[in-house]
């Protein structure tokens, strides 16, 4: 008999495996507004995301780069979350996952999350927090205008 958490950690292995394989959005937005990159030195991962904002909609979203394999599954869960949310709502899912993947599932309202409860099994491995956590930051700096090649404000 399995249990729901062993039934999570099954799915986490293999959306991980699922979405670093066949990573959606990596891309470079065309008509981006807001770009950042990020890097996480222990693991070697790099990577760029890009976004195109309306007033506070994230109309479009990608990323690029290279990275290990739950580096790359967060960024294309993360791109799919956010795409056509607003600033805030984008900052509030960041906040949550941020909460999830160091804290583990028990401290966030796993529901809420939809996809991105997955993640939760990197909580269990804390040198894979930033990992998860890489595309996040990079976001949240796009999203903040810090680093941004290119901005229409």
């Amino acid at each position: 008999m399995s249990s729901g958490s062993d039934d999570l950690k099954d799915l986490y292995q293999e959306v991980v495996l699922e979405h670093s394989k066949r990573p959606r959005n990596f891309r470079v937005v065309e008509g981006a507004n807001r770009e950042a990159a990020g890097h996480n030195p222990l693991c070697g991962d790099q990577l760029s995301v890009t976004l195109k904002m309306e007033g506070d909609i994230i109309r479009d979203i990608g990323f690029q780069g290279q990275g290990c394999a739950i580096s790359r599954a967060s960024a294309s869960l993360m791109t799919g979350a956010v795409k056509d949310k607003s600033k805030a709502e984008a900052e509030a899912l960041f906040e949550l996952v941020h909460k999830l993947v160091t804290e583990g599932p028990e401290s966030v309202d796993v529901e809420a999350l939809g996809k991105m409860a997955v993640l939760s099994g990197v909580s269990e491995f804390p040198a894979r927090v930033k990992c998860a956590s890489l595309a996040w930051h990079t976001m949240r700096a796009a999203l903040e205008g810090r680093d941004e090649a290119v901005s229409t404000e």
